[in-house]
């Protein structure tokens, strides 16, 4: 969903993959959800159609403006620390990217850990193939930040984490997903969207439905209630 300078919301089909109507509205951002209070859209730092997806579904009008960060040199700044402050720290860094007097910013980010290894998203599509090779019959955690931030300071962050279990991957598999989901692999941490062909990867999921999809949503809800964003 886009808005411009004066709050104007213009909605469009996200992606058909989502089985989304194509439509196109012209109204105040209150006006398309009957529970939004600010005068304009949530901003979301993130092109993540899962994410765009979550917030649609429950009725946040936003505007997506992907945060121009460089991600590889703030995880190389931050080597050492766990995966849970790799996550926050990127997903602040990408909602204070955003400058936007007086609006709400949602930044997010999601890296995935495994038996001390700490994942983001792959570099390529040969990092890709690696990453499905060492996770391939093993037990992973997604951690999911948000912050979000109004201003130019930070007025809520949170995190959750699930755990997936993926099955045992036959060469011949790995090769077959990589080439059917292309590069979209290459945009989030694992190598995968459980939302889409990624479910095929996994024997067991243990956790928020949200969280995996990279975004804590019911803890976003209340934190824009608080703040009078939401209807409570």
């Amino acid at each position: 969903m886009l808005a411009d300078r004066n709050g104007e919301v213009f909605g469009r089909a996200l992606s058909p993959l989502f089985g989304l109507c194509a439509w196109a509205v012209d109204m105040t951002a209150s006006a398309i959800s009957p529970f939004w209070r600010e005068s304009a859209p949530l901003i979301l730092a993130s092109k993540s159609a899962g994410r765009q997806k979550a917030l649609l579904h429950s009725g946040v009008p936003f505007e997506s403006i992907p945060a121009d960060i460089d991600e590889r040199a703030i995880e190389a700044q931050l080597q050492g620390f766990d995966a849970d402050a790799i996550a926050s720290a990127l997903a602040r860094a990408k909602a204070l990217a955003i400058s936007a007097e007086g609006r709400l910013v949602l930044g997010a980010d999601q890296v995935a850990s495994c038996e001390g290894r700490i994942f983001g998203k792959p570099a390529d599509m040969k990092e890709a193939e690696a990453l499905l090779r060492f996770l391939s019959g093993r037990r992973h955690r997604l951690h999911s930040a948000i912050a979000l931030t109004r201003n130019g300071a930070v007025i809520f962050e949170t995190l959750g984490v699930a755990d997936l279990t993926m099955r045992e991957l036959s060469d011949e598999f790995i090769a077959a997903y990589l080439t059917a989901v292309g590069e979209n692999a290459l945009t989030s941490a694992g190598a995968y969207q459980i939302e889409g062909m990624g479910a095929q990867l996994f024997s067991k999921v243990e956790g928020d439905h949200w969280t995996i999809m990279g975004l804590p949503l019911l803890a976003l809800l209340e934190a824009l209630r608080r703040e009078g964003a939401l209807l409570s």
